[in-house]
């Protein structure tokens, strides 16, 4: 990546730098205190009587309005804790690697974002029971006119092109699928430390031209740049879950268990209502 477009990154980083700002001191000591190793199970986790969990901030999963946490994971996360007398300390994490390591590692219990559920992931983690179905998009500025070259409506049309992920995204194995499927080179940019919303911007803002990521993150940011196009699907519509180790089969059961009768209650529609509508 180019200096001047190093640069530009900055100005998409100060929201989210602003917020994680706020968590840092108190996870770089979190991180210290409570790194044990190992990953813990149910048990564990009961004694201590608090569950250590990592998200991403974004407005699906987790942010900042005012005062007030919210979010579809912090909410759906906080209900879980509740049902079982925990408290919960939650960390946004916008580096998938860090996620995954923090998890290894025993620094955080459960990762409680949109994680897409793959047979590559399947091996190396304890996938949840689906919480939500997502797709992945392609993210584009509008078409100017009928002779707009840059303007994608067909995967087909990606060959020579390069999009841009975040760094350790599962939508690079389908991009990587696609580009076999069509019999041609598509080139992939993983950005490091940025989420998809960053990547939304610099799209909208003419620094890059392509970028893909979850179709209910793609719609919020539309919402405020109208000047995105996202109406070009990469992938077909999958199942998302939570994540925790190998190493904690009690506590996926005890999620799975509770996920499995939360899910067909009014207050669970309601949760889902409120940011996925």
């Amino acid at each position: 990546m180019n200096k001047q477009l190093n640069m530009r990154l900055l100005r998409y980083l100060i929201p989210v730098v602003a917020i994680v700002s706020i968590f840092f001191v108190t996870r770089k000591k979190q991180t210290a205190d409570t790194r044990i190793a190992h990953a813990r199970d149910y048990a564990e986790i009961a004694a201590e009587g608090m569950l250590r969990v990592a998200t991403e901030y974004n407005a699906i999963s987790f942010f900042i309005q005012g005062d007030t946490c919210s979010g579809f994971h912090y909410e759906l996360i906080q209900a879980f804790a509740h049902s079982k007398g925990l408290k919960t300390s939650i960390t946004p994490v916008m580096s998938i690697e860090e996620r995954l390591n923090g998890l290894a590692e025993g620094v955080y219990d459960l990762i409680a974002t949109n994680i897409q559920v793959t047979n590559e992931l399947k091996d190396s983690l304890l996938l949840t029971t689906p919480i939500v179905r997502n797709k992945q998009v392609l993210v584009q500025r509008k078409k100017q006119s009928d002779k707009d070259s840059t303007f994608i409506d067909n995967q087909l049309q990606l060959a020579k092109y390069t999009v841009h992920v975040v760094k350790g995204s599962p939508s690079m194995m389908r991009i990587q699928n696609l580009s076999e499927e069509i019999g041609d080179t598509i080139f992939i940019k993983e950005i490091e430390k940025y989420g998809p919303e960053q990547l939304i911007s610099m799209v909208a803002h003419g620094d890059i031209d392509y970028a893909v990521c979850e179709e209910s993150i793609a719609k919020i940011m539309a919402d405020s740049l109208p000047q995105i196009d996202i109406q070009t699907p990469i992938s077909f519509t999958q199942f998302y879950a939570w994540a925790v180790s190998k190493q904690s089969p009690a506590l996926l059961d005890s999620l799975n268990t509770w996920l499995d009768g939360f899910q067909k209650s009014k207050e669970y529609r309601q949760l889902y209502r409120k940011y996925y509508k």
